[in-house]
């Protein structure tokens, strides 16, 4: 059986190599010249499944008015005329009910630890190398206020099976002697000493090469026009090449894994899926004073902001912005993470060698990814990761895999079915 998936970046490799790891003929779609050219291309680069908890929960209401009209906020809304902006930002706010938050946070939970063990596996199997540091991540709280709630956040991580610890100032200092250069700033922390982190870009043009290898169909510079359907059956995909050639791959079944314009291609077979852009940013700062610089991945949960130690570089990321499909790169956007990196380790970056980058996270509006089949009898959908594609993929892959097998993913999440 041939199954095309449609989208390379992380979601999509890691389908594709699942896919071929249980027997099945693959083929990988792609307008990008390689793998991991959008989204994945600059996140923040953690694995973090001690972050299951969702953008939308009871305070995000209250977090989002209180930054309205600030071009730092680390949640910006640009509102547009698009409906579906609209009706997105509405079926977030039914999100943040209690119960439902509750709900998703149970379900990205079980996801996160069953993709980690995913991960670690394919990691053995493959060998591939992608700047993957296995030393945990530290969640920093500012504020004595904010360092209060550790204790019941630890609690809770536990009890869906997450190991987490809370960490003194102090003890915050052992772990990561890079945070020296300010510990005033810091009144605590939470570490999850099974979470990691990784250049995910590099992961997924790795694996991709062994799927190539392992004879693997791979469309590069080929973009998907629209899924050629008779009755219930999608037959295969119109694409154009870079030169402009058009015609139609062929395949038994289709994967869809093309993050936020997942939509574009569905809606017109009467496939709506509740997926809005979210735009993210980053900075990619090679490292002036590699011993000034943090080894840990490090949350500021204050500002929503992650770092993470790449070889010789250092990614900082963060903020979200609801503007559509704009990939515009705002230096209003990008300061701040400049400057967070010059205030948490001073010196430790060139800031001659930076390089700034935005992307489109592909949210739902309870951050729980779309998995399973879609309305046609051969359309499989895996996409809509929003910020935790990273932490998410190998998980969601394998379970995607056990569906079109037929069999029951071993891990307890509300599948398309």
């Amino acid at each position: 059986m041939h199954v095309m998936v449609l989208g390379a970046g992380v979601t999509g490799v890691t389908t594709a190599w699942f896919l071929q790891q249980a027997g099945f003929e693959v083929s990988l779609v792609d307008r990008q010249p390689g793998a991991g050219r959008e989204t994945s291309f600059a996140n923040g680069g953690q694995i973090s499944i001690s972050h299951p908890e969702p953008w939308a929960n009871p305070a995000a209401p209250w977090l989002a008015l209180r930054w309205l009209g600030r071009e730092d906020a680390p949640l910006k809304v640009r509102p547009s005329l698009d409906p579906a902006q609209w009706r997105w930002a509405l079926s977030f706010l039914h999100e943040c009910l209690p119960w439902r938050t509750r709900r998703n946070t149970e379900a990205i939970a079980a996801l996160a630890l069953f993709s980690g063990e995913r991960l670690r596996a394919l990691r053995e199997t493959t060998g591939i190398d992608y700047e993957q540091r296995a030393a945990g991540i530290l969640h920093l709280f500012h504020t004595a206020r904010e360092f209060a709630h550790a204790p019941m956040r630890a609690s809770s991580l536990q009890k869906l099976g997450i190991p987490a610890e809370v960490r003194s100032r102090e003890e915050c200092l052992a772990l990561e002697p890079a945070l020296a250069g300010r510990p005033d700033a810091i009144a605590g922390g939470l570490y999850a000493p099974d979470d990691e982190s990784g250049n995910a870009q590099r992961f997924t043009e790795a694996l991709a090469a062994q799927l190539e290898a392992r004879g693997a169909l791979l469309h590069w510079n080929t973009e998907i026009r629209r899924l050629a359907v008779t009755r219930n059956r999608i037959e295969g995909a119109y694409v154009r090449d870079a030169e402009g050639r058009k015609g139609m791959l062929s395949a038994d079944a289709v994967v869809v894994c093309l993050g936020s314009y997942s939509g574009r291609l569905l809606r017109p077979l009467g496939q709506r899926v509740p997926i809005y852009p979210v735009k993210g940013y980053s900075i990619t700062a090679a490292l002036a004073a590699p011993d000034r610089a943090p080894v840990v991945s490090l949350t500021d949960e204050s500002r929503r902001i992650v770092c993470s130690r790449l070889g010789d570089r250092l990614r900082v990321a963060g903020t979200a912005e609801l503007a559509g499909f704009d990939t515009t790169i705002r230096p209003e956007r990008i300061e701040p993470l400049l400057e967070w990196a010059r205030t948490h380790f001073p010196g430790a970056i060139d800031e001659t060698q930076v390089t700034p980058w935005a992307g489109l996270r592909p949210a739902t509006p309870g951050n729980l990814p779309l998995i399973g089949r879609g309305r046609l009898d051969n359309l499989w959908l895996n996409t809509g990761h929003g910020t935790l594609g990273w932490t998410l993929a190998c998980g969601s892959a394998a379970a995607l895999t056990a569906l079109i097998e037929g069999q029951r993913p071993p891990v307890v999440f509300p599948f398309l079915d």
